[in-house]
């Protein structure tokens, strides 16, 4: 039984050791290999960029670890996005929606759901408290019921237990 034991781990280790051989032989090194970089097309002008709105070129830091730390907003930003809507838009309720919390690493104020097949901008209630929050609404595929995804920031503001799945009102603006 030992020696069968002794044989099995040996046939293993001496398997591993071929497979670092052949790596070496054909030159097949991650550690190594180049990294591609991406240049530009010859004789074409670079392609033009959008700005970002600030809340959008803040990313959190590779140590975060808390709620705060990931909530890279501004107090500005979170009065706007609990500013009162305005009235007098086109918009109206697009419906109801359970939303998880959506990649905390993802800044601003917005909201994931099938309710919309564009982005636009919009406003959600947390039915259970009446906090609101003005979100951009982008679209992601499923039936109207399959639920969405909330941003860390939008959550913080509703005030609403960050793992909780909370129903949303969400309305669309003007």
């Amino acid at each position: 039984m030992r020696f069968r034991s002794a044989l099995t781990l040996g046939a293993a280790v001496a398997t591993l050791a071929a497979c670092a051989q052949i790596n070496e032989t054909f030159g097949a090194r991650p550690d190594t290999a180049p990294t591609p970089t991406a240049q530009p097309a010859p004789n074409q002008a670079p392609a033009a960029t959008t700005p970002r709105p600030p809340s959008q070129e803040r990313f959190p830091s590779a140590q975060a670890r808390t709620a705060d730390e990931f909530d890279t907003t501004t107090d500005e930003e979170r009065a706007a996005a609990t500013a009162p809507a305005e009235t007098g838009g086109g918009g109206g309720s697009l419906g109801t929606t359970v939303a998880s919390l959506g990649d905390p690493s993802s800044p601003g104020f917005w909201l994931e759901t099938p309710l919309v097949e564009t982005e636009t901008e919009g406003r959600v209630v947390y039915t259970a408290t009446g906090a609101s929050a003005n979100v951009t609404l982008r679209p992601i595929p499923g039936e109207s019921g399959s639920g969405s995804r909330i941003s860390l920031s939008a959550m913080r503001v509703l005030e609403a237990p960050l793992t909780d799945l909370p129903t949303l009102e969400v309305y669309a603006d003007g």
